[in-house]
């Protein structure tokens, strides 16, 4: 990734499955592997941000979580180019630890990323 004459890269594996808790495979866009700095990050995203795939991410990271390790955390990246968020998304992510990143502020996780 490049910012201005900074290029920043961030390591991540594509496509990732993890069976939960259930039993159940959940597949998620994106896992960068724990550093130094930061613990396990799982990224998903979510192209229509929604009650619905608000509760499918939600309802996979609580089952997958108690098979990761303590300290991995949780992403959405929400597409807000076309619709806006609402905040009742942002907030239900929230409530179970899923960090909601608005593509219009995925600047703010860069560095969190990249680390």
């Amino acid at each position: 990734m490049s910012r201005g004459s900074i290029s920043i890269e961030v390591r991540y594996t594509p496509k990732v499955k993890f069976t939960g808790k259930t039993g159940y495979d959940h597949l998620f866009d994106f896992v960068i592997p724990k550093s130094r700095k930061q613990p396990e990050r799982i990224v998903q995203t979510i192209n229509r941000p929604n009650r619905n795939t608000a509760q499918a991410v939600v309802l996979s990271w609580i089952d997958t979580k108690e098979v990761r390790s303590p300290e991995s955390r949780a992403y959405a990246v929400l597409n807000d180019a076309e619709q806006s968020v609402s905040q009742a998304v942002v907030d239900a992510l929230r409530s179970y630890n899923v960090r909601p990143v608005p593509w219009g502020k995925r600047e703010e996780v860069r560095e969190e990323f990249a680390a």
